[in-house]
């Protein structure tokens, strides 16, 4: 703080430059959130815009269970981004714990930056959990019943994106760590490992986390991108 306002030879030019490419960074993220926020589109027959459904919550939900983890990749222009943190396959950018009760489902995750939803831990429709899905999977626990984590996912809602991904911190929950926290209150010996990637300085939870973990078993992958 004091080098902002200490006068030096040079300093209010420097100062200048620094002040520029702040604006310019912020004019950018600004510029980014609306696209990546903005809802796919695709161009209809009758000229008129509507968003783009690629994969059908018919084709998933009869596979579902109580307690199932369910990944997509997002359409997102950072979802790509997000997938590379996994290593070996990068199907998935985003994943939620899979909610049926009384023939309903839905999915438990945890939001940010998608139109209409607060950026918590929220319980959303299937259909609406696949609006952005380029891929689904789906993965079973083969340690634990699947109803002891749907039952431990609903205390965590509404509470806020962890935007500092910090697991130590449960007052704030990012999308793969809600199943951590879920199964290490659940079943600890099962809890997931936390990985070390180049553009994070906190170690954090991939989002293959379930699909490349021995405690998991592989229900279904839908991709029908050509």
């Amino acid at each position: 703080m004091a080098d902002s306002v200490r006068q030096i030879t040079g300093g209010t030019k420097r100062r200048a430059i620094v002040v520029t490419g702040g604006l310019l960074l912020l004019s950018a993220v600004l510029l980014s959130a609306y696209f990546i926020t903005s809802p796919p589109q695709r161009h209809t027959e009758n000229g008129t815009d509507s968003a783009e459904i690629r994969i059908d919550s018919a084709d998933v939900a009869p596979h579902l269970k109580d307690g199932d983890v369910i990944c997509r990749m997002g359409d997102r222009i950072w979802s790509t981004l997000i997938g590379s943190a996994s290593q070996g396959k990068r199907r998935f950018s985003h994943l939620g714990i899979v909610r049926i009760r009384d023939s309903t489902i839905t999915v438990i995750n945890a939001e940010c930056l998608t139109p209409g939803r607060n950026e918590s831990v929220n319980e959303t429709a299937l259909a609406d959990f696949l609006i952005l899905a380029k891929t689904v999977g789906v993965y079973r626990a083969n340690f634990i019943d699947g109803a002891a984590l749907s039952e431990k996912a609903i205390e965590y809602l509404g509470r806020p994106f962890d935007w500092d991904f910090d697991l130590d911190d449960e007052s704030k929950i990012y999308c793969t760590e809600l199943l951590y926290a879920v199964i290490k209150h659940t079943a600890p010996e099962h809890t997931p490992k936390p990985v070390r990637i180049r553009w994070r300085s906190k170690p954090i939870i991939p989002p293959e986390v379930a699909a490349n973990s021995p405690g998991f078993d592989e229900i279904l992958y839908i991709d029908p991108r050509p």
